[in-house]
């Protein structure tokens, strides 16, 4: 039983139940949506269930589509970075990934949260509110995109140039 749990393991990722617990979630979860129905879940008049529904949608999209898709980006910057040509490296190397992953964690966040603006969604609703336009929504977001990774790359430059001008230790 203990080499089906290893390979199971190497292939999977992680132990069997895991995957039993995962699968037996979703079948709740089919179970409550198959019961309730969609009336059930989507009522306008009760506004509480409909915060409830989009916070569940927002839960479950994360888990099966944003989380293995920015995984999935990670790996591949990861890979990137670790195939770096021998010229670029220096004699007392700094990890570059999380010089990259902050800065691209945050464009990407502040993008999520500014899209309805950025693409202009409901133009005329904002305009009839605050007698502005969401023209600035994009330029604002690339000046900060910018701006996060001018500063990480200060921030690794600054690192680096600690550790170049730290004295090295010879073993003797």
């Amino acid at each position: 039983m203990s080499s089906f749990t290893s390979v199971f393991r190497d292939v999977y990722g992680s132990h069997p139940l895991h995957l039993l617990t995962l699968t037996a979630g979703f079948a709740l979860f089919t179970y409550v949506l198959v019961t309730l129905g969609p009336d059930g879940l989507w009522n306008p008049s009760t506004w509480w269930q409909s915060i409830a529904v989009w916070f569940a949608a927002a839960i479950v999209a994360h888990d099966l589509v944003l989380f293995p898709l920015y995984s999935l980006v990670d790996r591949v910057l990861v890979a990137a970075l670790h195939h770096r040509p021998a010229t670029i490296t220096t004699k007392a190397s700094v990890p570059l990934i999380n010089y990259v992953r902050v800065p691209l964690m945050g464009a990407t966040l502040t993008l999520v949260v500014f899209l309805p603006g950025i693409i202009e969604q409901g133009a005329v609703n904002f305009h009839a509110a605050t007698g502005l336009t969401q023209a600035p929504y994009l330029g604002r977001w690339l000046l900060l995109t910018a701006a996060l990774f001018g500063a990480s790359a200060v921030a690794y430059g600054v690192r680096v140039a600690r550790v170049a001008m730290k004295p090295t230790v010879s073993e003797s």
